[in-house]
């Protein structure tokens, strides 16, 4: 902070009262000319996605903020590996607008896939140019994939040969994009020395058949947080013997992987002693055997 020598301006706000509201607008308009942050509405549009989610009748959508140039309604854009086209746009009270300019939050429908928060939307002059870098970048991750798989194996084989950890593969799918990184790093959190937990696939959207037939291929669970499963995943989840798990509340979700966890440790084996016995003699009854013994410490029942 500022009052202890350094340079982070701290200033007391209260969302309920909307004490200090004044001062930390005035603070954010006094960094901003001191860092000299500044953008040009007139340059290609970049935007970052904070938040993405399916939502009924519109498909993928995301909320972004404008960094740079202005984004408008019938916009072609490219967001990681996904091309898409600004169908239409909401502000922050929920209502349509037509362009949105640099730090502008907006709710842009119009994806044709979900983005993942963090990936940057860029303008485009075409829908074709679009497309074209779309499809570059989706072959290179498909050539990411096939070469990690190799590397994957190899690792699993070498575990598996050393008697290491065994694997409980997860694949995820949560309402929102935020919700599925916060359960994944809660879950990467959870420390075992035998059981190693591995996202096959973590994203938000409804649980799909394509998720089930993933999960039996590679012997993984399903987890839903705040979602549906659609009417073929039921039929595929039957068909394949995969098991689903949904979940409203992120602790009980966390705590059923932990179980799961414990679950794959192999039991151990422990051996209590209750009394030690000296034979001194040995007796042939009609039933075999039978010993005499002297008990030298603890008890025989």
């Amino acid at each position: 902070p500022v009052e202890f020598g350094g340079s982070t301006e701290c200033v007391e706000v209260s969302a309920q009262t909307g004490d200090g509201i004044d001062d930390l607008m005035e603070l954010l308009a006094l960094q901003a000319e001191v860092l000299e942050l500044n953008a040009n509405p007139k340059a290609t549009p970049r935007a970052s996605v904070i938040e993405a989610r399916v939502q009924a009748g519109k498909g993928a959508t995301a909320t972004v903020i404008i960094e740079d140039g202005t984004l408008k309604v019938g916009q072609a854009f490219i967001c990681g590996p996904f091309a898409g086209k600004v169908k239409s746009m909401l502000d922050d009270h929920g209502k349509p607008v037509k362009k949105a300019g640099p730090s502008t939050p907006v709710e842009v429908i119009g994806f044709a896939e979900l983005p993942n928060v963090g990936d940057t939307l860029v303008g485009m002059d075409n829908e074709r140019k679009a497309k074209k870098l779309a499809e570059e970048r989706q072959a290179e991750k498909r050539q990411e994939r096939l070469g990690g798989k190799k590397t994957r194996m190899a690792d699993i084989m070498s575990l598996v040969k050393g008697g290491q950890k065994a694997q409980l593969n997860l694949i995820l799918k949560s309402d929102v994009q935020g919700s599925v990184g916060a359960i994944t790093g809660a879950i990467d959190d959870i420390e075992s020395e035998k059981v190693e937990c591995r996202f096959i696939h973590a994203a938000a959207g409804n649980i799909t058949e394509s998720d089930i037939l993933l999960a039996s291929s590679s012997g993984g669970i399903v987890f839903g947080f705040n979602t549906k499963v659609e009417s073929k995943a039921v039929a595929a989840a039957k068909r394949e013997g995969v098991e689903i798990k949904l979940f409203s509340i992120v602790y009980e979700l966390i705590d059923t992987v932990q179980e799961a966890m414990l679950g794959m440790l192999e039991p151990e084996t422990r051996e209590s002693i209750l009394g030690h016995a000296t034979v001194r003699q040995v007796f042939k009854v009609h039933k075999g055997l039978a010993a005499g013994c002297y008990i030298s410490d603890g008890k025989v029942d």
